[in-house]
């Protein structure tokens, strides 16, 4: 009998040898000598697959009532929040109003709608307006085109029926508004005969007449619910908003400033915070304050000034300080606001005291950026003023800054050699970077790692390089000092861009940058209880939110069956855990470290009930890899 052990143990010996692995400690091979019988049972090999592939949306028009199911083989997105889904495609006209309605019993529906060919960004989405866990979207289109309502779960991987109705929405009537005079207010309620807007959003409308340069402060007050103003024009038969307050008054109630652009007559819309409120309110206008005098500033200048008492005020109540410059189409513009003894705040209009842009703490801490890039020519405002209230010295810079580049391209396995300069594009934040763009796949697993000996390397992801929208980053992922790695799965096909930044302003230097194409998400191998699996973790691995790398593989055990997982692995920390999936998530159940050694685990576990359990062989750390054994076994 121990001859035969010492061959199967002397056989594992010799396998381990050819893995790479080193030499054991004693409670390594006490383990093998007890598992040494199970060491013949053949290893499995993980099983991988690539991301679901997008489903073909289905023709659909208004009118249709839809009777669908969402099932195992249908469209899934991958990631944290992955989802089911149906896809459905309209033709819409320019202006025309759709409703769709989701209702189902089996999971939480929820709906969106999408440009065809734009998939990434999703234009209206609901979840919970129909009652319940059921959707209901409404959506103008604001261009003739081809739409796509996806009807999907709020998150999960759950199946079942549905029903979807897609109808056209008549145009709103706009209510007669009342008229109230600068210098008067009125009273009303809110309830069942006031007006309701696209959303559904009860409101009362006011019409009042002001000259251009005129501003009007607008007071709504009342005690039965929180006041919303809006505050615009009637445009070719619809309500066009020009701005917005909620909370500008006292307690819960709206005040704003307005300045009208030009000679004519805007609406006033009483509202209130969740749209179906009811109560009584009072609105009040009179003429506002005066606007500060605007200084003349160049762009270039850097400029000294103090908040003070007397300083004028802002439309939202703060000291300010008014500057005007001069600039043209297409100009890049950035403002940069420091002071030590308050938080700043920076807003730009433009000669008709329309705001087009704003910032609080961009320019770190306290200080305000704001980046700019002008429609046209002609004068433009810069407000200077303190976030809620604060006095004292403060710094404006206005200066001209270079539009960004296009990105350059790069390929999967490519490796760039890169540099920032002073001259390379800056972001909103006044941080230079360098811009790459690549194509992908939705499902598609992708990695960037970034190195720099000279500054802390930090990696954005994102879309369209003209309004970049961030949808990863990275600091420190690498492990290793202060490069950064970033692993993400591609939401939808097309192109995307990488950032190459540092993480603090004004830092300069050499940097490398590779992307590498990590294929779809790996599937759980198949475990057979009894078997030795030999595998070895690697950056193809499936990763965790925190980047630890694991293999997953996926048992069937009985209720109360009493079973042992030993992971044993010389270049990393060895984790063994067991859990269940539900819905496309993963629930831990039970985890091991350090109960065999201090880098091996073993984990004796019970099985709560008949079923199928996922096992994740893992490292304790992110980024480690390497070889590792896996031993199970059934306990008597």
């Amino acid at each position: 009998m121990f001859g035969s052990i010492g061959r199967e143990l002397e056989s594992v010996g010799r396998d381990l040898q050819a893995l790479r692995f080193g030499v054991y400690d004693d409670a390594s091979k006490e383990v093998f000598m007890r598992y040494s019988l199970f060491a013949a049972a053949s290893a499995v090999a993980l099983m991988v697959a690539g991301g679901a592939s997008a489903q073909t949306p289905a023709d659909a028009r208004l009118g249709d009532d839809i009777r669908g199911r969402l099932e195992e083989g249908d469209a899934r997105t991958r990631g944290g929040d992955a989802y089911r889904y149906d896809d459905y495609r309209l033709n819409l006209r320019a202006g025309q109003r759709l409703e769709a309605e989701m209702t189902a019993d089996d999971f939480d529906a929820y709906l969106d709608v999408y440009a065809e060919g734009s998939m990434r960004q999703s234009l209206a989405s609901d979840d919970d307006s129909a009652g319940d866990m059921n959707a209901r979207l409404r959506f103008t289109a604001p261009e003739a085109g081809v739409y796509i309502v996806r009807a999907r779960t709020f998150s999960g991987m759950e199946t079942g029926d549905y029903r979807l109705s897609l109808k056209e929405r008549a145009a709103p009537r706009l209510p007669r508004p009342g008229r109230v005079a600068i210098g008067r207010d009125a009273s009303g309620r809110l309830g069942a005969n006031s007006a309701e807007d696209d959303d559904g959003n009860r409101y009362d409308a006011y019409a009042f007449r002001a000259s251009a340069g005129e501003r009007v402060k607008i007071d709504l007050e009342s005690d039965d619910f929180d006041a919303l103003l809006r505050v615009g024009r009637i445009v070719n038969g619809a309500f066009v908003q020009m701005a917005e307050n909620d909370d500008g008054g006292s307690s819960l109630n709206a005040r704003l400033v307005f300045t009208a652009p030009q000679d004519g007559e805007y609406l006033v819309r009483a509202t209130s915070y969740d749209g179906s409120a009811q109560g009584t309110y009072r609105l009040a206008l009179e003429q506002g304050p005066p606007a500060p005098t605007a200084t003349p500033v160049a762009v270039g200048e850097e400029t000294r000034g103090r908040l003070t008492p007397d300083s004028a005020s802002s439309d939202s109540g703060a000291p300010a300080d008014l500057y005007r410059f001069s600039g043209r189409a297409g100009q890049r513009i950035a403002a940069t606001m420091k002071a030590d003894g308050f938080d700043t705040f920076l807003e730009l209009f433009d000669a008709n005291h329309n705001s087009l842009a704003s910032d609080d703490d961009s320019a770190g801490d306290l200080n305000s950026r704001l980046t700019h890039t002008l429609a046209e020519d002609g004068d433009y405002l810069i407000e200077a003023r303190a976030f809620s209230s604060g006095e004292g010295p403060y710094t404006l810079k206005i200066e001209e800054i270079a539009p960004p580049p296009p990105p350059s391209a790069i390929a999967f396995g490519q490796a760039v050699e890169g540099e920032l300069t002073s001259s390379d594009a800056t972001d909103d934040d006044g941080r230079l970077y360098d811009a790459f763009v690549f194509s992908g796949t939705e499902g598609q697993r992708i990695q960037a790692v970034m190195r720099s000996g000279d500054f802390d390397a930090y990696l954005q992801l994102g879309q369209d390089e003209d309004d970049f929208s961030e949808l990863a980053s990275d600091d420190d992922g690498l492990g290793q000092g202060t490069d950064a790695r970033l692993i993400f799965t591609l939401p939808a096909s097309g192109d995307y861009v990488l950032r190459a930044r540092s993480w603090s302003r004004e830092a300069k230097g050499l940097y490398s940058l590779e992307l590498t194409d990590l294929g779809g998400e790996p599937a759980p191998g198949s475990l057979l209880i009894g078997a030795t699996v030999r595998g070895q973790l690697s950056e193809r691995a499936s990763i965790t939110e925190e980047g630890v790398y694991f293999d997953a593989y996926r048992f069937k055990a009985k209720a109360d069956e009493k079973l042992r997982f030993t992971l044993i692995a010389s270049s990393f920390d060895a984790v063994v855990e067991v859990g269940e999936e539900k819905d496309g998530d993963y629930f831990e159940l039970d985890t091991d470290d350090d109960s065999l050694s201090d880098t091996h685990a073993r984990l004796s576990w019970t099985a709560p009930r008949d079923g199928t359990y996922v096992l994740r062989a893992r490292s304790f750390s992110p980024n480690s890899t390497g070889d590792y054994v896996l031993i199970t076994e059934r306990q008597p």
